[in-house]
């Protein structure tokens, strides 16, 4: 015998008991799938990886939706009222351009909301004259909670109403100084 170690053992020697059989069939398909599944993922990775540093870098929008496509005007306001945390105060508006439907018609027509204070939320309602005051004033806590139901809960707390504004005042040698004019019937 030589010295040098034959390449092949003989039949029965542990060298072959040691070596796995070769996949075949269903076997050698199942690694070619697993094979493929894994270059797939690994082309979809480069590619995502690519298209993240292109939106990053700001070079051009590409073929889908992304944040510097145009957007239709209601939609940008919406998203502007959203950023600045103007949806109270835009709401209130809304119910100043529905007015006559939340008081109802008749009410409508004496009184009109003047302006809304977000910081103590009140809304400050103008009525035409001192009868139609009172007649809100005694209105008013229904008048919140409807007010309430319709823009979430704690919008508004207080409704200020107040009278008519009188006529301007009038200086001159017939006035008495300090008059307020007839203040029974104005405010």
């Amino acid at each position: 015998m030589s010295d040098q170690p034959s390449e092949n053992p003989p039949a029965g020697s542990s060298g072959e008991a040691a070596r796995a059989p070769e996949p075949s069939g269903v076997d050698l398909a199942r690694v070619a799938l697993r094979a493929a599944k894994e270059q797939a993922r690994a082309r979809g990775d480069a590619a995502h990886q690519k298209k993240q540093a292109r939106r990053g870098g700001g070079l051009r929008s590409g073929a889908r939706a992304d944040g510097r496509d145009p957007l239709a005007l209601g939609a940008a306001i919406n998203r502007l009222i959203t950023e600045r945390g103007w949806e109270t105060p835009a709401a209130v508006g809304g119910v100043m351009g529905r007015w006559p439907e939340i008081v109802g018609e008749d009410v409508a027509k004496h009184c009109v909301p003047e302006r809304y204070d977000e910081d103590e939320r009140v809304l400050v309602v103008r009525c035409d004259s001192t009868a139609w005051a009172t007649n809100l004033r005694l209105l008013a806590p229904t008048l919140v909670a409807r007010l309430n139901e319709d823009l979430g809960h704690g919008s508004v707390r207080q409704i200020k109403v107040q009278g008519p504004g009188g006529p301007a005042r009038r200086y001159g040698p017939l006035r008495a100084p300090g008059s307020t004019g007839p203040g029974d019937t104005y405010g």
